[in-house]
């Protein structure tokens, strides 16, 4: 045989340096192809993870922003003990035992079909206990002896829960007894979000017969 055609033969193949340099190659492009991929996942994974947590907290603040703005000017019984002596409670024990808590009593708590023998009148509460802002209430306004409020999960990882009320033009931490504030203000410090204030406004026609009744 021709040996120029031997020649051409055995040119045909791939010494073992240049099948070891392909593998190389084509792992570092796998890699790579992998790592891209994996930053992509990982970075839509943050973003659907931190979507659904402000979606958490718009519900949580539209949970907040409907009891807040029905506030009824009605006092509660609590374990069937005598009315407490204002329309806002903040700091009471039966609902928080080491953190800031408020609690009222709010219209408008639907009871479709009154299937449910009670008026539209819910006492509710919010405190934090184990680093989450939770939502209490009863089943019926004046709570009887013994009875457990039910507890709504609404807003996980908080490290604080600070309450202020406008009274004459200024905010202040304590409430003034047996008046209506203008208007509530709420800070809720997060782990991951940091600190979120809504400011919520009272009924002008419950402050004017809270005044009239101070007259």
């Amino acid at each position: 045989m021709n040996p120029s055609i031997l020649a051409c033969y055995r040119n045909k193949g791939f010494t073992l340096i240049e099948v070891l340099l392909a593998i190389a190659i084509f792992a570092m492009i796998s890699l790579a192809t992998f790592s891209v991929f994996d930053g992509v996942m990982q970075s839509e994974k943050f973003s659907n993870d931190k979507m659904q947590r402000l979606n958490n907290i718009q519900r949580a603040w539209l949970v907040i922003e409907r009891d807040f703005l029905q506030i009824a000017q009605r006092s509660m019984r609590i374990e069937g003990e005598a009315p407490l002596d204002n329309f806002i409670h903040a700091d009471n024990g039966s609902f928080s035992s080491n953190n800031e808590a408020i609690a009222f009593v709010r219209h408008g708590w639907t009871n479709p079909g009154l299937l449910i023998p009670r008026g539209d009148l819910q006492s509710v509460a919010y405190r934090i206990e184990e680093e989450t802002l939770e939502r209490l209430h009863f089943n019926f306004v004046d709570a009887v002896v013994g009875e457990e409020p039910k507890v709504r999960k609404l807003i996980e990882n908080v490290k604080s829960f600070d309450i202020e009320y406008h009274y004459k033009k200024k905010w202040q931490s304590t409430l003034i007894k047996n008046e209506m504030p203008k208007a509530i203000k709420l800070s809720i410090e997060t782990e991951d979000i940091g600190i979120i204030e809504r400011k919520f406004i009272i009924a002008d026609h419950l402050i004017q017969t809270s005044a009239i009744a101070n007259e």
